[in-house]
């Protein structure tokens, strides 16, 4: 973690600094998640690389384009990098509509929709972790255009990597169903949805913890399994 004077000068504020504060205290955690990340990575990379196969294969066959998606976002002290996802929708959909998914996007194709059921999608965002980029938990890395819409106190989240999961993620994994009947989905997203997740995001850097990840991992594969988290 940085030091507070080698953050870059738009973190730099009276919002940001109580969170710096917070996980300043907490470096040794932060040590830790780091080595837990490398090492739980690489099992399951070795334990899913076969099904990861099978699942581009199904992707080459169910619609036209690349087996990955890769798209711009943000993640550490506002580093760019492209993310890896199994691509979900159609070729190019990004300039046919939104960058975040509504409830019956008729850009999602069929395996798409099957994968992002189970959120299979993101299993190559173990390569990102692997690489500094991601942690399995943290705020979801947003596109440079949701991150540039950022109140001051938002950007605390930028301290740590960006995740796989968070108990903001949990708490709005059917976020498309709220942004379906919006007109401008946009600017619902900015003003309504974006808010909302930023609060979990802001109060699990609060509590953070090593030991508190592991749980929201836990209740992540319960969320997957179908249970409902208020």
């Amino acid at each position: 973690m940085r030091r507070w004077e080698d953050l870059p000068s738009f973190m730099k504020t009276e919002e940001v600094r109580p969170y710096w504060e917070i996980l300043w205290k907490k470096r040794r955690h932060l040590v830790l998640k780091r080595a837990f990340d490398i090492v739980t990575a690489l099992m399951i990379l070795l334990i899913a690389a076969v099904p990861m196969l099978v699942i581009a294969v199904m992707i080459k066959l169910d619609s036209k384009g690349p087996v990955m998606y890769r798209q711009e976002r943000i993640t550490t002290y506002g580093k760019r990098f492209r993310i890896h996802k199994f691509r979900t929708m159609i070729q190019n959909a990004d300039r046919v509509g939104s960058a975040v998914t509504v409830s019956n996007d008729n850009r999602i194709t069929r395996v798409g929709a099957l994968l992002r059921g189970l959120r299979l999608d993101e299993l190559p965002q173990l390569l990102d972790v692997l690489e500094g980029n991601m942690s399995f938990v943290g705020t979801r890395p947003e596109a440079s255009k949701y991150v540039r819409q950022y109140r001051p106190e938002f950007n605390a989240t930028l301290l740590m990597p960006a995740g796989i999961t968070s108990e903001a993620s949990i708490r709005y994994k059917d976020e498309y169903k709220l942004l379906s009947a919006s007109e401008d989905v946009d600017k619902t997203y900015i003003e309504q949805v974006l808010p909302g997740k930023m609060k979990w995001n802001l109060n699990s850097i609060e509590r953070f913890s090593f030991f508190r990840e592991l749980l929201t991992m836990l209740r992540t594969v319960m969320a997957v399994l179908g249970k409902e988290y208020n």
